[in-house]
């Protein structure tokens, strides 16, 4: 079940681009989604290899073609960017890697092109999402990992819920059911 949470106001930052350590990161406008849609699949094509089938790859990697879920998620949601360094053919910076929410209180989408990994653009992306969370009321955050990015949430204080099964485009998955609470506990 979803609970509805407000939108995070302009005020509360990420609508110019900002500094997160070493990684420019902004809000996901409209005019991203193309982008985000082939950071997507070169995140699959690029990391999914090593730990998936060749079914599973091509199943995953061609989700955002066939299901209206993943539009609808970037347009829904509030998303931000990791921005790479602009070249010499374009003036806008090229995106590395997104992650989105999708209720506030879901990290919906989470992805890094392969050549873009182990930059901390990911982490950078994650604690700007539970920052904007938090600031929004939300108390705990919730996702569904993959194999790949089940250990970057560890690392950031996420707890499996569970396991789930289930079949994409008629492949079966794996992936773990997560949740990081937002509020310390109250002292017992």
């Amino acid at each position: 079940m979803y609970t509805s949470f407000p939108l995070p106001s302009p005020a509360s930052g990420f609508t110019e681009a900002e500094t997160c350590g070493p990684v420019l990161i902004r809000r996901l406008t409209d005019e991203d989604h193309g982008a985000a849609a082939d950071v997507y699949r070169d995140a699959v094509h690029s990391q999914a290899p090593a730990l998936y089938s060749p079914q599973q790859v091509a199943a995953w990697a061609g989700l955002p073609l066939s299901r209206p879920e993943f539009r609808f998620t970037l347009a829904q949601g509030f998303g931000l960017v990791s921005e790479g360094e602009p070249s010499g053919s374009t003036a806008r910076p090229p995106i590395e890697a997104f992650a989105v929410l999708e209720p506030l209180d879901r990290v919906a989408l989470l992805y890094c092109r392969g050549r873009s990994c182990r930059q901390g653009r990911a982490s950078a992306l994650l604690q700007g999402l539970e920052a904007l969370a938090l600031t929004a009321g939300v108390e705990a955050l919730r996702t569904e990992a993959s194999f790949i990015s089940r250990p970057l949430f560890e690392r950031q204080g996420w707890q499996v819920m569970a396991i789930e099964e289930l079949a994409l485009a008629g492949v079966s998955f794996r992936r773990f059911l997560m949740q990081k609470p937002l509020t310390a506990p109250p002292p017992g």
